[in-house]
């Protein structure tokens, strides 16, 4: 173990150590059965860590002196220990815990901010700072603070480059580098459509973590830009960790959330947490509402020492107004309508979504320095419905526009299922770090929209006259069969299995990473038809630590996805392939307190779909094929900032500069267009003071702001298309913590702006407004 333990979880730095010595060794109960997730801490000091999965720990930056180290496992076990460092660095320390209840009245200061760690569920071992990739966690209590409460309304302003896109109102779609990011919730694939999936409610959220590029091991087929993991709350078996929220708000927000967290048996073998939330808010838009409940139940069970399972259920039910009722239309530009035009009528009837979720999860510590892991999800998502999109406006008057209508219901099932190892080797002076398993998945999705009809007469949208139509007026959709029945599938299934090792020598100080997956895809596609495709996808890192807090690092990474199609010939596309060269600096400051990171990036996406303009329709004489002779290019640079500046001040700022263009295509005359959606510059700052002391203690103040410059429209295909105005948001808040009450207000668009996101669409121009001005007031209780 000696001089290997500098890559393991939950190491947490002290700072630079020049010539300083350090303390390593294991934590175990009094069967040597090893404790991870133990917290250490230096009796007197402002040093702690947490215990890997091995239980391994290591705390750097000790002078040589004599120390007491204190240890506690989930407030059921305990330990003290003295360790004298006069003679140098102490290693191998068989630090055994008890029942006995110590007098453990130090705070120790173990906060995810300050030495971030991957959750488990994305399989690595480690500090984010020893990854050779640009990984970005985004805490809960960091979205408490801007009160967040889905994933729409703002977490991508925590992480560079990380925009909305589209539906803001209905789906979590997030841009990223240039492209769509997947979404991952627990380590699993939450996608069900190319809009999917429901937001997540923060309510049952612990953390949000933003993997950049291909993940290589992580993430088998999928977009190179990376993507998203919502790593929910789970059981502490803590006490007093349960919390009451209620809220209100601009535009008819009422909201109640609950946490509760605890034991069902004395001997904490039976831990639960139980999340629930309600919620009710309408819109700056007429006739628009959002509202819905969720109930989260999660239950873990230790088996015995080293091995537990957990189970989580999530229910969350919607209703919300029709879909699109918050697009603006005109032929004359943006930004034409008032902010609170829409195309809705009184008397539509609601959406309804009821999306369920079951995960099991198996964890299993080997003997030695392996652990073993297993989880399967199963996702099911009904959604009945409509949507609104007009007909077109009149050729002869501007003002005029035929309002469309259709159905819109969808079923949709996603099942995962995981199992991996993790361990650690050596040979000789190397230490190998080691992930390997299988991941296999399915996904089916229905859709039935293929009833539509006119909604009303011609509709002013320069004097819009609501409550023209009549409830009798209104279509009635055939829903006799089931959407199975009279909906189109799309079906996408995945194996794969992967094998890392991540190589590290020179005490820690180099990493080598050589990885590789193996995937295999199957996609249904009712326009494009049944399609199989396999590849092989490496991945190669190097990291150089020339200090405990700071470390550069190169990567190449590759992904790939199906290509559903086929070409005039009728033969089926090669994979979509993906290629990720990545440079990169991580650092931390002031005892770890700030970290900050920074990385250039190149992603060649290949054998991308383009319009055949060769081969026309033999009878219409449209160019109706597809060929592939696409590819697109993304390149930039990325910024993050986040900590704590000084005692009371943090600070969450981060920039993006994305080149995002098409560099080859069958028509010549998009080459070199901005790929959709992408926005050159995107930079954001969030800043937090907290009072901790004198006449305004318990007193906190944040401010933020965001800013996208030179925004490409969405469906700008062409050179030299018109991009969306500069947008620029700011947001303030205060609060106030007495106890265990906390009151918090925050002002969103405090300009008062008005903000929109569109793009052309044939001869018109569509966008979608955010509200102007607005508040919530936030009353919470922990007890």
């Amino acid at each position: 173990m000696k001089n290997q333990l500098l890559a393991m979880v939950g190491l947490c730095w002290a700072g630079i150590s020049f010539g300083q010595n350090q303390i390593s060794g294991q934590t175990s109960n009094l069967k040597n059965v090893p404790l991870s997730e133990t917290v250490i801490g230096v009796k007197g000091l402002p040093k702690s860590c947490k215990s890997n999965s091995a239980g391994e720990f290591i705390i750097e930056g000790l002078k040589p002196k004599t120390y007491v180290l204190k240890a506690n496992y989930k407030d059921s076990l305990f330990g003290e220990i003295e360790v004298d460092l006069s003679r140098g660095s102490i290693s191998d320390i068989n630090f055994q815990l008890s029942p006995k209840i110590q007098e453990i009245n130090e705070v120790f200061i173990v906060l995810n901010q300050n030495a971030p760690v991957a959750s488990t569920s994305l399989r690595i071992d480690g500090l984010l700072l020893d990854q050779a990739q640009n990984i970005q966690v985004v805490e809960g209590e960091v979205l408490a603070q801007q009160q967040v409460y889905s994933l729409l309304e703002g977490i991508e302003r925590n992480v560079s480059g990380a925009q909305r896109i589209e539906h803001w109102d209905n789906y979590a779609r997030i841009n990223m580098r240039g492209a769509q990011i997947t979404p991952f919730q627990n380590g699993m694939n939450m996608k069900l459509s190319s809009w999917s999936p429901l937001p997540t409610d923060m309510s049952m959220v612990d953390r949000v973590e933003f993997v950049k590029g291909p993940a290589g091991f992580m993430l088998g087929a999928g977009e190179p830009a990376g993507f998203y993991n919502v790593v929910t709350k789970t059981p502490t078996g803590k006490t007093n960790n349960n919390s009451l929220l209620l809220a209100t708000g601009s535009n008819n927000l009422y909201r109640a959330a609950m946490d509760l967290d605890g034991a069902l048996s004395k001997d904490k073998k039976v831990l639960y947490r139980f999340n629930t939330m309600i919620q009710h808010t309408g819109s700056h838009r007429d006739f628009e509402y959002n509202e819905g409940y969720l109930l989260a139940p999660v239950l873990t069970y230790a088996l015995h020492s080293n091995s537990k399972i957990t189970g989580e259920y999530i229910y969350q039910h919607k209703a919300i107004s029709a879909i699109g009722s918050n697009y603006a239309f005109s032929k004359n530009g943006y930004a034409d309508l008032p902010v609170n035009f829409t195309t809705a009528e009184a008397n539509l009837d609601p959406t309804t979504i009821d999306n369920h979720q079951a995960r099991l999860l198996f964890e299993h510590q080997l003997h030695g320095r392996w652990k073993f892991t297993a989880q399967g999800s199963y996702l099911k998502e009904m959604q009945i419905g409509q949507s609104l999109w007009p007909w077109g406006i009149d050729s002869s008057n501007d003002s005029l526009m035929q309002r469309g209508i259709s159905i819109w219901d969808t079923d949709g099932e996603n099942t995962n299922f995981q199992a991996f190892v993790n361990g650690k080797i050596n040979t000789g002076f190397i230490q190998h770090k080691i992930v390997s398993g299988v991941d296999a998945s399915n996904r089916n999705y229905w859709a039935a929209w293929n009833q539509g009809a006119a909604l009303g007469d011609l509709f002013n949208i320069y004097d819009p006259q609501y409550g023209s139509v009549s409830s009798a007026d209104l279509p009635q959709w055939d829903r006799s069969l089931s959407v199975r029945e009279r909906g189109v599938n799309y079906q996408v299934g995945n194996q794969s299995f992967y094998l890392q090792d991540e190589l590290s020598t020179f005490k820690g100080k180099v990493r080598l990473t050589v990885a590789g997956r193996y995937t295999a895809l199957q996609t249904g596609n009712p326009y494009a038809g049944s399609y199989d495709a396999s590849a092989f996808t490496p991945r190669l890192g190097l990291l150089y630590k020339p200090m405990t807090n700071l470390s550069v690092y190169a990567l190449y990474d590759e992904s790939f996805l199906a290509n559903p199609g086929f070409d005039y010939q009728g033969n089926n596309f090669d994979p979509l392939t993906g290629e990720n060269l990545e440079f990169g600096i991580k650092k931390n400051f002031f005892n770890n307190k700030l970290n900050v990171a920074m990385s250039a990036y190149r992603i060649t996406r290949n054998n991308v779909l383009t319009t055949d303009t060769e081969h026309p329709d033999p009878l219409t004489g449209q160019f109706i094929y597809q060929t592939q002779t696409g590819q697109q290019q993304s390149q930039g640079l990325e910024l993050d900032i986040r900590g704590q500046l000084h005692q009371n001040l943090y600070i969450t700022m981060n920039y993006a500069y994305l080149d995002a263009r098409i560099t080859k295509d069958a028509d010549p005359t998009r080459i070199g267009a901005s790929l959709p959606g992408a926005s050159e510059h995107i930079q954001n700052t969030f800043l937090r003071y907290q009072f901790s002391d004198g006449l305004f203690k318990g007193l906190s103040a944040n401010i933020g702001y965001s800013f996208l410059g030179n925004r490409s429209s969405w469906f700008a295909f062409e050179s030299g298309a018109e991009n969306l105005p500069n947008y620029f948001r700011m947001d303030a808040g205060i609060g106030y913590t007495a106890g265990p009450i906390g009151l918090q207000v925050t002002v969103n668009n405090l300009l008062n702006d008005y903000l929109y996101s569109g793009a052309p669409y044939g001869d018109m121009y569509y966008w979608q407004t955010e509200a102007m001005r607005n508040f919530r007031l936030q009353l919470s209780y922990k007890f």
